[in-house]
């Protein structure tokens, strides 16, 4: 790991200090932040399934029921009994906050006829299995629409999780190694630089001393 480029001295060393502790903090919080991530997709990802085939049961249902009913029915009659939808849906798209992360919510609407009337036909002329069909078709729909949430709740936190992976990944394997070689290297910066001033000092010393003795021997002499 390269060295930073900065100058070894102590106050230097102080800010690289508080740099690392920060940096420290902020990789202990960003792994709790990933680890929180992976809970959270993991339990969406586990929903997600249930609602998939919850959906593809009675989406299959419906298709089942529908092909039966085109066996019994005239293709005009059919097509006259789904001409006009018995209800209008309107889609509300909000948002929620998970771990710093927006995902989507999604509420429907239907307007038209009681909650209970989903049949845009008379039964005098249809087969029950188009019943069977309609009915399967809307109560497929609100788990779509869960499913729809879930998966893009899914995909959003799996980029989430990627990202905090990659800075927690950038602190731990460049930024503190770096930071802690660094200290370490102004630190023996600085313990080679004192000892080279008590190296200088203890020189001094000695000429002092050496001079003090010169002239008290000339002083003895006179």
């Amino acid at each position: 790991m390269a060295v930073m480029n900065v100058n070894p001295t102590r106050m230097e060393m102080t800010r690289l200090k508080k740099r690392l502790a920060v940096a420290r903090r902020g990789h202990k919080l960003l792994k709790d932040k990933r680890d929180e991530l992976m809970k959270k997709f993991l339990d969406t990802v586990r929903k997600n399934k249930e609602l998939r085939e919850k959906v593809e049961k009675l989406i299959s249902d419906s298709y089942t029921n529908f092909l039966v009913a085109r066996a019994v029915m005239s293709s005009e009659v059919l097509e006259e009994a789904l001409m006009f939808p018995k209800k209008s849906i309107s889609l509300d798209v909000g948002s929620r906050n998970i771990m710093s992360v927006d995902v989507p919510v999604l509420n429907y609407k239907a307007d038209g006829g009681d909650d209970g009337d989903i049949y845009s036909y008379g039964f005098a002329s249809t087969s029950s299995e188009l019943d069977a069909s309609v009915a399967a078709l809307a109560s497929a729909l609100p788990y779509m629409l869960e499913l729809a949430e879930t998966e893009k709740t899914a995909q959003l936190l799996a980029e989430e999780i990627e990202r905090t992976r990659r800075r927690v990944n950038a602190l731990e394997y460049v930024l503190i190694p770096q930071l802690t070689e660094t200290i370490t290297y102004i630190a023996m910066k600085l313990e080679e630089n004192e000892r080279g001033n008590i190296t200088r000092l203890m020189k001094v010393k000695d000429m002092m001393l050496e001079q003090a003795h010169h002239y008290e021997e000339r002083l003895n002499g006179e």
